[in-house]
């Protein structure tokens, strides 16, 4: 097995800056993080740092429509979105780095920090030089994005989007898309507290000939300091070789109001491979005053559904973050 370490030291900038201009206000946030990982114990460690920092411009309209821009720096534009909120719910254009409904609910298993494959895009840089890399269904996320969220009625919220153009960077695992849409129902019964279910679907465009479709089925729920989860995810491509499922199943428990701890397993079945893709992994969190630590033990199994065990990683993640 591969072994992957990650510490992480993160300070979060508490201050906000604002400023008032005739009917609107802008808003200043922002963030910072350094760290030292290592993808296996066979390679020499390395740092990293993250910084952003956020601004929001936000109005009303004489007609009653609230204008809010956003746009987020990390070395350049990082997000960047025009949200238009009414009583009719919210319609967001993301120029850069928007979320889709079945991108945003990829998994909705509860954790108390990530989930148990977070670590499989580190991993991917080993498998990827020999063409695998982990397998999952998430939809498309991207830029030039167009978003819809519903308010929500006696429990019931409905959300959909849809996007134009070649795929990001991120979502090259799709290969070229002519465009994305999909929509989503999420439903959290008054009648039952604590349980919350979704429902999403997707199309993927490639061509006037190439069409794959995406689904999801979540549900969740929460009573007392106990929360458990399970989704099941499916695709289905040009031929049973593209057609892949999911399932995901997780449990947390807030041990304290300030400790909680998780672990979960997820599962994929490949239309062409006949060895699942296997991850499973332990989460556990600690908040004193400012100061939050977060653990996560990750190991995945079968990668893109190799028998290889070069494809067998394991990943650990700690991090330190620091609110003021």
């Amino acid at each position: 097995m591969n072994n992957m370490k990650k510490i992480g030291l993160s300070a979060l900038a508490g201050s906000l800056v604002a400023f008032s201009a005739a009917n609107a206000e802008i808003t200043m946030s922002g963030g910072a993080s350094v760290g030292v990982s290592s993808a296996n114990e066979t390679r020499a460690s390395s740092y990293y740092m993250g910084d952003s920092i956020n601004f929001t411009l936000s109005g009303e309209t004489d007609s009653g429509l609230t204008i809010t821009q956003k746009i987020e720096l990390e070395g350049g534009v990082d997000n960047q979105s025009t949200a238009i909120a009414g009583e009719w719910g919210t319609l967001t254009y993301h120029k850069h780095g928007g979320d889709s409904v079945m991108s945003g609910w990829d998994d909705m298993t509860p954790t108390a920090y990530e989930e148990v494959w977070a670590y499989s895009t580190v991993s991917s840089a080993t498998t990827a030089s020999a063409g695998r890399e982990a397998t999952f269904i998430n939809g498309v996320s991207g830029d030039k994005l167009w978003r819809y969220d519903s308010p929500t009625f006696s429990g019931v919220s409905v959300h959909a989007a849809y996007l134009q153009g070649g795929a990001s960077e991120s979502e090259s695992d799709h290969g070229t898309i002519s465009s994305y849409s999909d929509f989503g129902v999420q439903i959290a019964p008054e009648m039952v507290e604590g349980l919350s279910i979704g429902y999403a679907f997707g199309e993927i465009v490639e061509s006037t000939t190439i069409t794959n479709d995406e689904s999801t089925l979540w549900i969740k729920y929460t009573n007392g300091p106990v929360s458990v989860g399970y989704q099941s995810s499916e695709v289905a491509g040009q031929t049973s070789t593209q057609d892949d499922e999911s399932t995901a199943m997780s449990i947390s428990y807030a041990v304290t109001d300030d400790l909680s701890i998780s672990y979960g397993v997820h599962e994929v079945d490949l239309g062409s491979s006949t060895t699942d893709q296997e991850a499973k992994g332990f989460s556990a969190s600690y908040t004193m005053g400012g100061v939050s630590i977060s653990v996560a033990m990750n190991e995945m199994e079968n990668a893109a559904g190799s028998t290889d065990t070069t494809f067998d990683t394991e990943g650990y993640d700690l991090n330190v973050a620091f609110s003021f």
